[in-house]
């Protein structure tokens, strides 16, 4: 048979036993065989009696179904009247072309099978059951917002937990989700609510959400008054994630949000203030540009991510303001494009941080910018155990090291005192011949008694390479020369300053590190 691709037959004592019915890796079903009037030799006749003659307890075939992905569960209902009753309340509606394995070439043609198949699941199921509900319109730009808001009033039942809807349309235009349809008794349940490509200017208007725990909107209408209502009767929420939501000018977080512990920010680029008064906010990350931020008291965030990508001054901003926005951070992730200016000497400081990661991205920063200067982060972190600075593309600079055949006799700068007396790991990727680059590695090794481990690694980072193919993130010539530069100079100024108890890794590129 097309569905049913292996049977299996357990014996015990050499007496069938158990039947095991498999389409694929899947289990469709397994029991206990009553009888089999099968001959040997017979395999095709034999596994269709066989598949007749399952015998199980509704509520046992009901949870072997529940158990398979939904197209699985589609072909089983296909050939077991049994799992045919149980599909009516099949828990897991996950509507999408690839869910559906619609093949066809021409959108029209995808968004007809699409459309067809969609209507012929929702009109056989029930809809009772349902607990998750996701629906992903990809690539049906021309899906006529009637259909959606039909499927939608099937998914949308009492005891729904988990609900997903990512359209697809065209340029400006946004399906403006239904809020109406969140009736008290429908919304009760619902624990993951996400919104992609959509409208969603009803927010404030939908009433309390009271099992509400993981938000997600991505490119989503609302603004920041309607989403504040929204917010304000979900007061059991523990994530919010809020990527390219573009009409949001102030995100304010209400106090009664006493479960919020992670709140992520991403390319809203209208947004000019974030407030949160989530008095147990625990993670918080930002991906924007400058903007006022207030995590309220903040005592209990100990996890904060900061990426400027297309603004210059985050490790300014990072080493001037987090202090005080989020005094007891433990791990703090930096990220900028634009440093024009060298990281300053502060008054702030981290008192409690123990794991600091520092990405230059494609390094637009100045081609001045001193290296040396993020000791001020070093010794703002009394307790810091872990240092990561990565260069994601190679920094191609005018004042390598190499070719200054005076510096071999000079000592570098100490403009620091301070001793890392906890730091036990510093790995730099990306290492270049840059003479502040150089000072910072050796202050580093010099003022670190407590140092395990010392990784300089002269291409875009070993750590994170595509093992899965054996493939490294590839090197130019020019990042390859200066790849060799970088050599030249660890030999000459580093080595020899490196304790012998510390384990120092030089990383090189490999074949595989060549376009």
């Amino acid at each position: 048979m097309g569905v049913i691709e292996e049977i299996e037959a357990m014996s015990v004592n050499g007496k069938p036993q158990v039947l095991v019915i498999r389409n694929g890796s899947t289990c469709l079903a397994a029991a206990q065989i009553k009888a089999s009037p099968c001959r040997q030799g017979d395999d095709s006749d034999c596994a269709e009696t066989m598949a007749s003659q399952v015998q199980l307890p509704e509520d046992i075939l009901h949870h072997i179904h529940t158990l398979m992905q939904m197209q699985d569960a589609a072909q089983a209902a296909c050939v077991c009247s049994g799992f045919l009753r149980s599909w009516r309340c099949y828990p897991k509606l996950i509507l999408s072309t690839d869910s559906l394995g619609i093949k066809a070439f021409e959108k029209d043609e995808i968004t007809k099978e699409f459309i067809g198949r969609v209507d012929h699941i929702l009109q056989n199921h029930s809809g009772m059951g349902v607990k998750m509900f996701s629906l992903h319109t990809y690539p049906c730009s021309d899906l006529h917002p009637s259909y959606v808001d039909r499927w939608l009033q099937v998914a949308f039942i009492p005891w729904i937990e988990s609900f997903e809807l990512t359209m697809f349309g065209r340029s400006g235009t946004k399906y403006n989700f239904p809020c109406s349809i969140l009736s008290a008794e429908r919304r009760s349940s619902i624990q993951s609510f996400f919104l992609a490509v959509c409208s969603f200017h009803s927010a404030a208007q939908v009433g309390l959400m009271s099992s509400l725990t993981n938000l997600r909107l991505h490119s989503v209408n609302v603004t920041g008054e309607e989403l504040y209502g929204f917010l304000y009767n979900s007061c059991a929420l523990k994530q919010i994630y809020l990527s390219n939501c573009e009409d949001i000018i102030c995100l304010k977080i209400p106090c009664l949000l006493k479960q919020l512990n992670i709140l992520e920010v991403f390319g809203c680029l209208k947004l000019q203030m974030i407030e949160s008064n989530a008095p147990n906010l625990s993670t918080f990350s930002y991906a924007g540009g400058p903007i006022s931020i207030s995590l309220g008291h903040a005592l209990q965030v100990t996890k904060v991510a900061f990426r400027h990508d297309h603004s210059p001054g985050a490790l300014h901003y990072a080493r001037t303001k987090l202090p005080f926005l989020a005094p007891n951070v433990q791990t703090l992730s930096l990220s900028t494009r634009a440093e024009i200016v060298n990281t300053p000497v502060a008054s702030g400081r981290f008192l409690q941080l123990k794991y600091l990661e520092i990405m230059l991205c494609a390094p637009i920063f100045s081609p001045d910018y001193d290296f040396y200067s993020l000791v001020s982060f070093l010794d703002a972190s009394p307790a810091l155990e872990t240092f990561i600075l990565r260069i994601a593309q190679p920094a191609i600079r005018p004042d390598s090291i190499t070719e200054d055949s005076g510096y071999v006799s000079l000592r570098p700068r100490c403009l620091s005192e301070f001793y890392h007396d906890q730091l036990k790991n510093v790995m730099i990727t990306g290492f270049c011949s840059a003479k502040s680059m150089i000072e910072l590695t050796i202050h580093i090794a010099e003022k670190t008694k407590s140092l395990v481990c010392l990784t300089l690694d002269t291409t875009r980072g070993h750590d994170r390479r595509f093992a899965k193919i054996d493939k490294c993130l590839k090197l130019s010539k020019a990042a390859l020369v200066e790849a060799e530069k970088a050599r030249v100079a660890i030999q000459r100024y580093v080595e020899g300053r490196v304790p012998s108890s510390v384990n120092l890794k030089v990383i090189e590129p490999c074949s595989k590190c060549i376009y």
